[in-house]
């Protein structure tokens, strides 16, 4: 079952790539341009192909090495149509040319999951052959030239991006949320590090509540909890704000998993199909943005959206990839709920498996009769795939525990444990 899933996500990042520079389209929609961050996962995701046979390691190979050459490659003047500047990147890209699309910003977040994917496949192609020592001499260029304290913007903490326009965002990385991955890596960087008073003061911006008997570090959606055990294995390696809770990440986002099957079986908004099996509340596509009334209540809907348990917002929209994403973090809950989606209708596959999201309550004329995304999203994909394969044999997690940069900005962050080897 679960190589099958596997399997079918991997026809996402088989179909949706540009082979002259490793570019991976956002979403299906033949409009849609690249995703910087797609890409990275869709990099790492080649990797987990080639150990279950989806794919060739030679091919494997020159796709990343494709990506690897575009953005080393490319111009790092501050045009407004060009492709980044900074050492960051545009959120996102002409799937062709490899420039800037819809007046998007460099984004801080998108270059780090890009970044982290270039790092996993520099671990994994590590032969000493041309092409593989090739790939990591331009991997470790690109990390290198990344200038984490100019997106500082003269404060501690790290903003979201910059617009060439308008200068820095306003919004900044505080909070709990899947920026953890930025504050380790731009920690980690060897040419411009950030201070560890930057991390220090990232974690004062956290919440910890109470929710359903679960004390934990609180983040709505579920993407959060667990973008970053995409990539790090968090369990047995608290930071010092972990270590006074007597917790780790892992064991954080393990709750945030059982807080949303038991949101779903509570279903205290009387949502049409939710139960302890049929939950996945996230950053997903949806039905649309208006007000509709639904037997006795007027709902509102969103199109794409971050949507999180248990303050919302909510609207009845469920990503079932996003729970079966789940799977390391809590698999005597997950697989059950993979079986649940697999035998009812809300599971029937599209041509990537499952579909990005869908929502029993919004009734259409489809053969399912409720609506259902008509897009197939990479940001659903790569969590998928990668997410299962760390639950299946640990690969990413084994690969990335020797990956230098990521090791060397967890101990600048105070992050210790038996399982973080000093290097």
């Amino acid at each position: 079952m679960l190589d099958g899933l596997q399997r079918d996500s991997f026809e996402y990042f088989s179909r949706e790539h540009n082979p002259s520079n490793g570019l991976i389209r956002d979403n299906t929609d033949r409009k849609s341009p690249a995703s910087i961050a797609v890409t990275g996962f869709g990099l790492a995701a080649y990797i987990v192909a080639v150990e279950r046979g989806f794919m060739g390691r030679r091919e494997a190979l020159g796709r990343t090495l494709a990506a690897a050459r575009f953005f080393d490659g490319i111009s790092r003047e501050p045009e407004i149509n060009a492709t980044g500047y900074q050492g960051f990147y545009y959120h996102f890209l002409d799937m062709g040319k490899g420039t800037r699309v819809w007046h998007c910003e460099l984004s801080t977040i998108d270059t780090g999951l890009l970044i982290l994917g270039m790092l996993v496949a520099a671990q994994y192609f590590a032969g000493d052959n041309p092409r593989e020592r090739e790939l990591r001499e331009r991997v470790g260029a690109i990390y290198r030239r990344v200038e984490w304290n100019w997106a500082r913007d003269g404060r501690l903490t790290l903003t979201h991006g910059y617009h060439p326009e308008t200068g820095f965002l306003k919004d900044r990385w505080g909070g709990y949320n899947e920026g953890l991955l930025l504050y380790i890596l731009a920690l980690g960087s060897p040419t411009h590090a950030l201070s560890p008073k930057s991390y220090g003061e990232w974690t004062k911006s956290y919440r910890w509540k109470r929710i359903y008997g679960h004390e934990y570090l609180y983040a709505g959606p579920l993407f959060i909890h667990q973008f970053l055990h995409v990539w790090i294995d968090f369990r047995g390696r608290p930071d010092a704000y972990m270590r006074r809770k007597g917790s780790d990440y892992f064991e954080n986002s393990r709750s945030a998993v059982y807080i949303q099957s038991e949101y779903c079986r509570r279903n205290p908004r009387g949502f049409k199909g939710y139960s302890a099996l049929n939950w996945g509340i996230t950053a997903c596509d949806g039905p649309g943005t208006f007000v509709r009334k639904i037997g006795d209540s007027k709902r509102r809907l969103f199109g794409y959206h971050a949507r999180g348990v248990p303050f919302g917002p909510d609207d009845g929209t469920i990503s079932a990839g996003a729970a079966a994403a789940s799977l390391p973090l809590a698999p005597e809950i997950v697989l059950p709920t993979i079986e649940h989606f697999l035998s009812t209708d809300v599971g029937k596959k599209t041509r990537c498996g499952f579909a990005a999201s869908f929502n029993t309550m919004i009734p259409n004329s489809s053969a399912l009769g409720f609506w259902r995304s008509k897009d197939d999203y990479g940001l659903n994909h790569g969590p998928l795939i990668l997410m299962i394969e760390n639950h299946r044999s640990g690969l990413i997690w084994n690969l990335m525990r020797d990956c230098l940069p990521v090791v060397r900005g967890m101990q600048r962050a105070g992050f210790s444990g038996s399982a973080l080897p000093r290097k």
